[in-house]
């Protein structure tokens, strides 16, 4: 069986991380929705900076926000949301057909106001009514300032894609403050569910600590961390506490395996799509992951879910010398410092092509 139509059987969700203007044009998208099982995609600031520069699909946008009288960002967000609207409504089936589980586009808020949680709020709300699609997640960072804005947004009643999580203990703290919003939801006599994902990086683990880690250890740093957090997604949402609060009409959280294409000539295409195979989760990948996975048959087998069967994930990484908290906070500081680049880039190729 196609590997990618073994993981939906499996019931993980395979998500696209990209979107251009093309991809959408020539009917690309809906090729990979009829054909490799995906349900739903991602974007960030460098996939439009690499969409804008590598094509002249956005230029006429451009020129006329730019004549408007509209300055970067708006021209961005009008574009993106054009782009992101019409690949929602692509998904929309998905959406409907899984009671607003699945099929969903994200668009994340400017990088610049990260560390500014009552900014990244607000602008959550305003980006999701601009957006004014049931199925369309707004991006905010897991940062220490991200999550309060988390917290509140998803009290607001704004789908959120949280962004930037590296470690066990990131993920958990995330999915503390999606719980907090959805009991005050709760308490407040709001409808109990708001849909919510949370995006933890893998492939950045593996090229971070190859220099820790002995030669029999390698390739294993990313794999780990995504089981980890796996158990631990299951344990936390398992518990009375959400026990009640699904009673009342809640859905967990999904926990999201992001960055999953291989950053190792060496490994294989597919390491973080089969390696993490686990039903209720979502994989959102590059396109060329995507292709390499739908082309090959690879036996596809659930992750444990529970510490009994799995054991400890970590504990061989952990004793040989890696501090798995600091490097994470480390490679969430370099995260969000990267994507202010690549939001800065993409300001100046909009500049440049409006001039």
């Amino acid at each position: 069986m196609q590997t990618t139509r073994a993981l939906a059987e499996l019931g993980q969700s395979l998500w696209l991380d990209n979107i251009t203007r093309p991809l959408l044009d020539s009917g690309t998208l809906a090729r990979y929705i009829a054909e490799l099982s995906v349900t739903g995609l991602t974007s960030n600031p460098t996939i439009y900076d690499n969409a804008i520069g590598g094509s002249d699909a956005y230029d006429a946008q451009i020129a006329a926000g730019a004549a408007a009288g509209k300055d970067g960002e708006a021209i961005f967000f009008d574009l993106a949301l054009a782009d992101l609207t019409r690949a929602a409504d692509l998904f929309r089936p998905v959406y409907d057909a899984t009671n607003g589980i699945d099929g969903f586009v994200s668009l994340e808020v400017s990088p610049l106001i990260a560390y500014d949680t009552e900014k990244t709020a607000s602008e959550a709300v305003r980006l999701w009514a601009m957006g004014d699609r049931p199925n369309l997640l707004i991006k905010i960072p897991g940062t220490p300032e991200g999550l309060p804005a988390v917290e509140e947004a998803i009290f607001r009643g704004v789908p959120i894609n949280v962004t930037l999580l590296f470690s066990p203990a990131q993920y958990l703290a995330c999915a503390e403050a999606y719980t907090r919003g959805i009991e005050r939801r709760v308490a407040a006599g709001l409808p109990a569910y708001v849909p919510s994902v949370a995006s933890l990086f893998i492939s950045r683990w593996d090229p971070y600590t190859s220099k820790m880690l002995p030669a029999d250890l390698q390739l294993q740093m990313g794999l780990a961390i995504g089981r980890q957090s796996y158990l631990d997604y299951v344990a936390f949402f398992s518990t009375p506490r959400w026990e009640a609060l699904k009673a009342k009409g809640a859905h967990p959280q999904r926990l999201l395996f992001a960055s999953t294409g291989s950053k190792d000539p060496a490994a294989p295409a597919t390491i973080y799509i089969t390696g993490l195979a686990a039903p209720a989760t979502v994989n959102t990948m590059p396109e060329g992951t995507l292709l390499a996975t739908g082309a090959v048959e690879v036996p596809v087998t659930a992750l444990p879910a529970t510490a009994a069967e799995a054991g400890d994930p970590l504990a061989a990484l952990v004793a040989a010398g890696v501090d798995v908290d600091a490097c994470a906070l480390d490679l969430q500081t370099k995260g969000a410092t990267s994507f202010v680049g690549s939001w800065t880039s993409l300001m100046d190729r909009i500049a440049a092509k409006a001039g």
